[in-house]
């Protein structure tokens, strides 16, 4: 298993092209892993994680 790469939203949106608003409600419905808030609140993510769903949906 990868070690998670934690990412705040707009980072992850800026590394995949994905909406930070799409990640957070994949985040609210549970479709991504929540690890957390950074110290200026805002919600981590796994970048590698993202990037699985991202291909899986793709394929």
């Amino acid at each position: 298993m990868d070690t998670p790469l934690l990412v705040d939203t707009h980072a992850a949106s800026a590394a995949t092209g994905t909406r930070p608003g799409t990640l957070r409600i994949w985040l609210h419905r549970g479709h991504l892993t929540h690890h957390g808030h950074d110290r200026a609140g805002r919600a981590l993510v796994d970048l590698h994680e993202l990037e699985n769903r991202l291909a899986a949906k793709a394929a």
